[in-house]
This record gives C-alpha cells, structure tokens and sequence, in this order.
C-alpha cells in the first residue's frame, strides 16, 4: 500500500475544460477576490485608523475581515493560477498548507462570528454592564482565543488527514484541497478517526450556531419592547444581516463536511465549498459591516483623504 509520502503533488478539479471558459473563470475569481480585498481592507484600514471606531464591535469587526481576507487568499489565488496556465497541479506541500491556513481562518471566523454575536448580546440586552464583561482586556482573551483555538484545530486536523495512507490516485474533487476530498483518497480504515474529529468539529460549531440563535432570540424579545420604532430598527439592521451570515456560513459547511457519501457529486461539492468558503468573505463587508453608519462615515472620509491626496 503506497502512503501520502509517496505522493509528490495532488490534482485539483478543473472548472472548465475550454480554455474560453476557464479564462471566464478566472476573471470571475479575480473579481471575487478583489471586491473580497476591498471590502476587508477598508474596514481594517477604517478601524485602525478611525479612533472613535475602537471599540469592541469594531475591533472583533477588523478580527473577523482578517479571518475573511486568509481564508480567500488561501484558495482562490491557487484557482486563479490553474484556470490562467491550464493547469490542475498543487505541490503535496502546498495542499497541506492550503487545508492548514483554510481550515484555521474557517475556524477563526466562526469563533468571531459567535463572539460578536455575545457583543451585541450584551449591548443590547445587558447595556449596563458593557464595559464591564466587554473591557479592553476582555476582548484582547476572547480575540486571543479564537485565533488559538483556530490554530490548534488546524493543527490537528491536518496533521491527522495527511498521516493518513492515501493509495486511491491523487485526484481531488475540488479547487481547493478540503478535508473530506483527501479522505476519499485513503481506504484505510484510520480514515474514521479523522471522520470522528470532523464530527466533534462539527458539534462544536453546532454549539456555537445555538449559541448565536439563543442570544438573538433573547436579543430579538428586548428590541421588540422598544418604544422607539427607529431604535428597533436599528437594533434589527445590525442583527439580522449577522444572522443570515452565520446561517449560511454554518449550514453550508457542516452539511459539505457530514453530508452522506450517496448524495456527493461534484457540482453538489463545488456549490457548497463556494458557499462556505468564497460567499462570506465577499459578503461580511457588505451585507453586516458596512450597513453601520459609523464605519460607512469612517470609509467615506478614508477614501475622501485618499482621493485629496492624489
């Protein structure tokens, strides 16, 4: 039986097998990433630059479009370079550094996604008490855990998918190299333990998901008895758009990692990955981030001073 040492590189799925089309592609991911680039790089260059915006929403904000600016770094550049030289290559290397940081910024982001739901939670529903559970030192911990948590599970889980004895070709269903597409590759029966990790992987962020759905519901019965239609308006702008975001982010990626093997197929696999690991990054900005007026106001006067300069 050949182990993964004897595999000197993986062969990723091509999106198109026309050259026409595959440099359709590649203007499509360029696109993507650049507007991914964009909407990331303003809030973080908004928030470090705007001191009225420091503040724990804003700082978990410039966290989370970090997270978002790795994981589309991590894949689609690699995409983009098939697609332009025709070519389905990735060094075995490559693709254990592409699955480590993937899985690390993926696993950051739900981290910070639930945490900056906790946010809102308590200034909402426990505003008195804000600066004491949400303090500087506060957010510091909870920023600190998430990327070291994101770590350690990248960590294992790479270390554990690539021990694995692969000896069914080199083939991966998918642009990216993903966890349950390497596994396909190996028919050791050691493939379950890694199976068994994705499940407690998957429990865990099912946790976070009714963790997030709780808060809102608490949050959701508070902004209902507010008077003011405008403050409830306000309350639900900022929380909705959070919400659809997770729901998407969360249900995409459990199902593409525990879904049965009888339903699998490659447009299947390929419209799922694109979901949770291409759609958010590319969304965070625009459908959460940029609806606050604040950090809309500290963007506009960014790119004011941009353009003055020039």
């Amino acid at each position: 039986m050949s182990n993964s040492s004897s595999i000197s590189h993986f062969l990723l799925l091509a999106l198109a097998d026309m050259q026409q089309l595959q440099l359709l592609h590649f203007c499509l991911l360029l696109g993507i990433s650049l507007a991914a680039l964009l909407g990331n790089g303003l809030i973080i260059t908004a928030v470090a630059c705007g001191h009225h915006l420091h503040t724990p929403m804003f700082f978990f904000l410039l966290n989370l479009a970090l997270s978002d600016l790795g994981s589309i770094c991590t894949t689609v550049p690699k995409a983009m370079h098939n697609s332009l030289w025709n070519t389905r290559d990735i060094s075995y290397t490559g693709c254990a550094a592409q699955l480590f940081f993937f899985t690390f910024f993926i696993s950051a982001e739900l981290c910070l996604l639930t945490i900056m739901c906790y946010d809102r939670y308590v200034s909402i529903c426990r505003p008195l008490h804000y600066g004491t559970l949400l303090g500087s030192r506060a957010c510091a911990h909870m920023a600190a855990a998430a990327w070291a948590s994101a770590f350690l599970n990248a960590l294992l889980h790479t270390a554990n998918t690539f021990s694995l004895p692969l000896d069914r070709g080199n083939a991966l269903g998918q642009f990216f190299c993903e966890i349950p597409q390497i596994l396909k590759l190996s028919s050791s029966k050691s493939h379950l333990r890694e199976i068994g990790l994705i499940a407690v992987s998957a429990c865990l962020a099912f946790v976070c998901f009714v963790f997030i759905v709780f808060s809102y519901v608490q949050i959701f019965r508070v902004v209902l008895r507010i008077p003011s239609e405008q403050g409830g308006h306000k309350a639900f702008s900022t929380c909705l758009p959070h919400l659809a975001v997770v729901s998407l982010f969360v249900s995409t990626g459990i199902f593409a990692y525990l879904k049965p093997p009888s339903i699998s197929s490659p447009s299947l696999d390929l419209a799922l990955s694109v979901l949770y690991s291409v759609v958010p990054p590319v969304l965070n900005p625009l459908i959460y981030s940029l609806r606050n007026q604040e950090l809309k106001a500290a963007v506009r006067k960014l790119m004011t001073g941009c353009f003055q300069k020039h």
